[in-house]
């Protein structure tokens, strides 16, 4: 008996292409209906995501536009920038909504729990960013500018560094769904990643160093979390390993573990 689920087996191809087209544009549509009713709000949100920056800005100084149409285009970008990972969940939920009919009941099992664990693990790296790496950081750029400089950042510039530090952080909380999903599909076993753990946290204060001030407590700020999240990850893997173990003792039953036929 063939090992392709049967939704596959029954689908042509170009009705899967039809779905992931129209599974693309409900994408777009939930990024731009939710910048819509961003758009009122767009110098209130640059604001709001300059607070860590400002409140360590010597008195009487600001942060500056140095090109004509940077106060209007970049908080502009921001807002559709934050539309973007807002959209998230829609996003992903798409992407399971495609691929979810070609999975076996033992797979959706474990697939659910890792789509919301992702959302939520990359929600939690852009907070632990906002909330506490940034003032860290900012702070002691201020703290290092040298007598007779006065600091005044580029809102495009601020934009910029942030944005990629919120995406930094959001990747790196990924780190325990990464982990389980290695494990899950057999790439590395959960006696290797114990193996070379040391490496890992070398890694992880490397990365800390790369993405943070030249400060011991910066970098240490990134580099813990991002080693109790492999340590969360091997903890889950393990629990993944021995239940493939558990099911692999079983008798195989694909026909009753297929999904639905699709319809076209």
């Amino acid at each position: 008996m063939s090992d392709i689920p049967e939704s596959d087996q029954h689908m042509p191809l170009v009705s899967h292409l039809t779905e992931l087209r129209t599974r693309l544009l409900r994408c777009v549509a939930a990024i731009f209906l939710i910048f819509a009713g961003l758009f009122a709000f767009t110098q209130q949100i640059y604001t709001f995501v300059s607070i860590p920056l400002r409140q360590y800005l010597p008195a009487g100084a600001t942060m500056i536009a140095t090109d004509v149409s940077s106060p209007f285009l970049t908080p502009l970008k921001l807002t559709m920038m934050v539309s973007l990972f807002l959209a998230i969940p829609v996003i992903l939920h798409q992407i399971w909504g495609f691929i979810a009919p070609g999975l076996y009941k033992h797979e959706k099992r474990i697939a659910v729990p890792l789509l919301v664990s992702s959302i939520l693990l990359f929600y939690t790296g852009m907070a632990f960013a906002y909330f506490l790496v940034f003032p860290l950081i900012f702070k002691f750029f201020a703290s290092a500018t040298p007598a007779g400089v006065e600091m005044m950042t580029d809102i495009t510039s601020y934009l910029d560094f942030v944005m990629t530090l919120f995406f930094a952080f959001g990747v790196a909380f990924e780190i325990p769904v990464a982990v389980v999903l290695l494990v899950w599909i057999g790439v590395v076993d959960v006696k290797y990643l114990k193996k070379v753990r040391p490496y890992v946290v070398i890694g992880c204060f490397v990365v800390g160093m790369i993405l943070t001030p030249p400060d011991i407590f910066s970098q240490t700020l990134l580099a813990v979390p991002m080693w109790l999240l492999f340590e969360i990850g091997i903890l889950f893997g393990s629990l993944v390993s021995k239940r493939s173990d558990h099911t692999d003792d079983q008798p195989a039953d694909d026909h009753n573990d297929q999904p639905p036929a699709t319809q076209p």
